[in-house]
């Protein structure tokens, strides 16, 4: 089916986001708008057509990221499988600390001359994050199935739980990523003791 004029083609935007987390993370914020175009395969203009600058280039990739990350979340059953739910949210955080983390450092690294930029980050990143997992934890209380009377300090003491020295680690550039068998390990280790201390 041919697009509409002027609509945007979704595989363009995620060929553009892609090549900029690449070259975002081999060189840094100063990485050219060109070269972002260049290995999206698309011209600079295409990338100003849907990002104005670089700072809304990066809030696209942090949504993006937190749009997977939060998937499990909003399942259609998520509700009915609340420690696989969870699990689900667990893994993906676990897994973003190896692959999203060179956003958050660079951005760590430019806070004092970009203090705007360190805004958009957390509140599109992190808080949205942790926002989404207060809801699925308010859901459930109201449904009964869960015990949650702060519902923002326990979706914050669930992801510290998971991503824990993991996320410090990576930060630092240290490595030792862990392996899917582990990352299951902990994800799913993490939801049940979570479900049990705000068991109803």
């Amino acid at each position: 089916m041919p697009r509409v004029a002027g609509q945007i083609d979704p595989a363009k935007t995620e060929a553009i986001l892609d090549a900029a987390s690449a070259v975002l993370a081999e060189r840094g914020l100063a990485a050219p708008m060109e070269e972002i175009a260049r290995r999206a395969g698309v011209s600079k203009q295409t990338v100003y057509n849907r990002y104005r600058c670089k700072i809304d280039l990066v809030r696209a990739l942090v949504e993006r990221r937190v749009d997977f990350m939060t998937a499990p979340l909003r399942a259609l059953d998520a509700g009915e499988h609340a420690e696989e739910a969870l699990a689900g949210y667990a893994r993906t955080l676990l897994e973003a600390v190896g692959k999203s983390h060179s956003i958050l450092r660079l951005t760590i690294q430019s806070a004092d001359e970009m203090p705007d930029l360190a805004r958009i980050v957390f509140e599109t990143g992190p808080l949205r994050s942790r926002t989404e997992l207060a809801n699925f934890l308010r859901a459930e209380s109201k449904a009964g199935r869960l015990a949650v009377d702060d519902p923002m300090q326990a979706a914050e003491f669930f992801a510290g739980m998971v991503i824990g020295q993991h996320q410090t680690r990576s930060l630092l550039g240290l490595g030792n990523p862990l392996a899917a068998a582990q990352i299951d390990q902990v994800a799913r280790s993490a939801a049940r003791r979570f479900l049990k201390a705000y068991a109803p």
